[in-house]
């Protein structure tokens, strides 16, 4: 299948298919007219890569193990653990920050509500 019918099954963008192919998660054919010819399990390739990018993994982490997964199941692939716990890491700290930054304009409304409170009671 040329890269038109592979972009239109998934919804994925040709541009993003040649970005995968970039990053080594995608190997077509080559023609010699250079037209790349993807296979029919492509479709399911480019579904598991988007299915690990909904989860934040970068193409990089996904690189790792993608060739693992689409063998074996997820569960044998022993790549895969280390880059979830990182990922849940990453996601708790951003958790944390947004806390903060959340904690820090409530005390910033508090404290503005208050002064206006006491501007009013000035007058």
């Amino acid at each position: 299948m040329k890269i038109g019918e592979l972009s239109a099954r998934t919804g994925v963008s040709i541009r993003s298919l040649r970005y995968y192919e970039q990053q080594g998660l995608l190997t077509p054919a080559r023609h010699g007219n250079g037209y790349r010819e993807y296979s029919p399990f492509t479709e399911e390739q480019v579904q598991t890569i988007q299915f690990y990018l909904s989860l934040g993994l970068s193409t990089e982490q996904i690189a790792g193990f993608l060739q693992c997964v689409l063998k074996n199941k997820e569960a044998f692939c022993r790549e895969v653990l280390p880059i979830y716990r990182q990922k849940l890491a990453e996601i708790d700290d951003q958790i944390q920050l947004l806390q903060n930054i959340k904690s820090n304009l409530e005390d910033r409304i508090h404290s503005i509500l208050k002064e206006q409170q006491n501007d009013d009671k000035g007058e």
